[in-house]
């Protein structure tokens, strides 16, 4: 009995401890900049994230709320999402929209005076793609103007911390310069496809800057957003378009289910001609590490080599 009254204490507080330092370590994740080297901001999309990254450099912190893959049309934050964005330092965003289900709590991040950077804000209107009165939200599908989205955050983190704003100045100039490489390199792509080839279908319509700016026609079975279902008539319609010209090859995004494009090439069967599934395009997603698609610039190349590849082939 004296053995076991000396053990509890010592038992006691080991469990105290170790609950603090997990305590700690949970807490960790996302803290405030007064005790680090760094500023911490948290990012919605994947695309963002790597953006970020890529102008922030060693001076930022950048913590990913959305994963590869996942689309950003149907995501809600958790409430692990809503501590680390008001842990964080700033809060980048897409917007247009896209991060729809999202918009309350980053309203209520600005309303608590959080520093948030809308990425989109700086595109003119004039050179947004609107389809009945809403604006398409996938700016990043047109690198010219993924460069004013990097302006924006760079502009940023530049008001976040001025001391370090001749770096991120630096950053955005190599970025940029890398940006126009890849711009380059989408035309020459997009130019080895014959202009009659140049029709791009996809799971939902998120190709419209991409068909605008490098010269494909663009359908998608979604609309911009993925919120609603496609229907029977939106597999009938665009499969009576694909029946009747002769598309030879259809586009699955990775950030969406395959079975509404079955359904699709199946329609099409059923009217006398056959398309086949031409590959799978980074949409509302960048790729991971394993796929080696894990930054904007590799997951765009991706699709431009998937895209010409694939077009390229049909009879």
């Amino acid at each position: 009995m004296t053995l076991l009254k000396k053990r509890v204490p010592c038992l006691l507080t080991a469990v105290l401890t170790i609950s603090f330092f997990l305590t700690l370590s949970a807490c960790a994740d996302v803290s405030s900049s007064d005790d680090k080297e760094t500023v911490t901001v948290v990012s919605t999309t994947t695309m963002l994230t790597d953006l970020t990254k890529q102008i922030g450099g060693d001076k930022v912190t950048v913590y990913g709320l959305m994963g590869s893959g996942v689309d950003p049309h149907q995501y809600r934050a958790s409430a692990g999402d809503i501590t680390k964005m008001t842990r964080a330092d700033m809060v980048v965003y897409s917007g247009l929209h896209l991060e729809g289900k999202m918009g309350d709590v980053i309203s209520a991040q600005e309303e608590s005076g959080k520093k948030v950077v809308c990425a989109s804000e700086g595109i003119a209107e004039d050179r947004l793609i609107i389809n009945d009165g809403i604006p398409d939200p996938h700016i990043w599908f047109d690198v010219s103007l993924w460069k004013e989205a990097a302006k924006t955050v760079e502009k940023g983190l530049e008001e976040l911390d001025p001391d370090n704003g001749e770096y991120y100045a630096e950053k955005l100039v190599s970025y940029t310069e890398e940006l126009d490489k890849l711009e380059e390199y989408v035309r020459e792509k997009a130019g080895e496809v014959p202009e009659e080839k140049r029709v791009l279908i996809t799971a939902h319509d998120a190709f419209g800057y991409f068909g605008r700016a490098y010269g494909f026609e663009v359908k998608g079975l979604q609309g911009i957003s993925t919120v609603s279902e496609a229907g029977t008539a939106d597999v009938s319609r665009l499969a009576d378009y694909i029946a009747e010209n002769g598309i030879g090859a259809v586009f699955v995004e990775s950030s969406l289910p395959v079975k509404n494009i079955e359904a699709l090439i199946e329609a099409v069967k059923a009217r006398g001609f056959e398309t086949r599934l031409g590959g799978y395009l980074y949409s509302d997603s960048i790729g991971d590490g394993k796929s080696g698609t894990d930054t904007y610039i590799s997951a765009f190349k991706h699709n431009i080599d998937t895209i010409a590849e694939e077009l390229n082939t049909i009879d």
